[in-house]
Parts: structure tokens; sequence; C-alpha cells
């Protein structure tokens, strides 16, 4: 076949195809591979199989579309995040899928909680917060000083109790002050309080 034909044998298929229909090698002498690309995805895949190994099957995926590998979903670009180091430009999952795999990772990274204990410990608190018995319960709650997991509260609540600092003896006297015994600390010398018993 004459050099500048435009057309390539592949090895496996034996057919003459376009240049495009083969994957750049730059260790060959004309830079293409040897097998088109339709041989050489049928050559991966039997390698694989032979193996043991599963290889997806490729689904077609219309312009402007991507598909998500763990909803399996074709959804339109729209529905994806921006990302400019990936070859195509956007992220690897869509929005949805993401969104669930982050608060997954979330939850293992921060508490060292998985998604299954984290329903466990809510079911047993029958979903409602530790402390106020009224709101669902959706914040993780855990010491500061330990990174023990304490349970699950409500936004206020535990808001509360980031506002208290984890100080016991704050929250005490705030209970206090909310039952109406109000008191008020006296100062000894500066910076010195003595606070009523």
């Amino acid at each position: 076949m004459p050099e500048g034909s435009g057309l390539r044998r592949c090895s496996r298929c034996k057919q003459d195809l376009p240049r495009a229909e083969f994957a750049g090698n730059k260790s060959m002498s004309d830079g293409l591979q040897a097998y088109c690309r339709q041989c050489s995805a049928e050559y991966y895949r039997q390698r694989q199989e032979a193996k043991g190994k599963s290889v997806r099957v490729r689904v077609p995926v219309p312009r402007g579309h991507k598909r998500c590998p763990q909803c399996t979903e074709v959804k339109p670009h729209s529905e994806w995040e921006r990302n400019k180091s990936a070859s195509d430009g956007w992220s690897s999952y869509c929005r949805e899928c993401r969104a669930v795999r982050n608060r997954i990772s979330y939850f293992r990274r921060k508490y060292g909680l998985s998604p299954a204990e984290l329903d466990a410990m809510i079911a047993e608190q029958r979903g409602v917060c530790c402390i106020c018995l009224e709101a669902p319960a959706e914040h993780v709650d855990h010491c500061h000083d330990t990174g023990r997991v304490r349970g699950v509260l409500c936004f206020s609540c535990n808001a509360a109790l980031g506002q208290f600092k984890d100080r016991p003896e704050a929250i005490r006297r705030a209970a206090a002050y909310v039952e109406g015994n109000a008191w008020k600390p006296t100062l000894v010398a500066p910076g010195v309080y003595q606070l009523p018993s």
C-alpha cells in the first residue's frame, strides 16, 4: 500500500482502514498502533476475561452528555460539576452521586462512621435529638478534645453546645439561669470573680 494513501492495514483484522482508526504509539515507525481501535478493544477485553476480570460495556453517549459510573445514567452536562484536571473537563460522577459520595467520605474521614453506623445511631435515638427530644437528629456531635462521637443532635442543640465550648459548668449555670436562679458573680480582685455557692 502506498505510504501517502491515508490508509493503513490492521495486523489483526487485515483490513485497510483510515489512519484515524488507529491510536497513537510513539514506539512504532509510523507513530500508530498495529491494531485498529476496534481490534485493540476486543484484544483488551479478551485479555481481561482470561484473567477473570470483566470489562465495562461501552455505552453510546450523545454529544453534550456524560454517563455516570455510579448510577449508570446518561445525563446532560448541566448535571455535572466542572473539573479542569479531567480529560473531558467534567467531574467523574454526576452532582447527585458526587454529593452522596462526598457525604459518605466526610463522615468516614471526620468521625470514623460508615453510613450504616450513622443510621444505627439515629435509629437508637428514635430519630430525635438527644438534648431537646423534639427536632430530628441531623448533626453529629463529638468531643473536640478526644474526637469521640457522643450522639446526633438537631442544628440548634449542636450549635448551642458549640457556643458553650463544651464546658459543663457553663451549661449548668445556663440551666440554672433559665430555671430562674439568676446570680451575678462578685468581683474580688481585677479579673477574679467569686461565684455564689
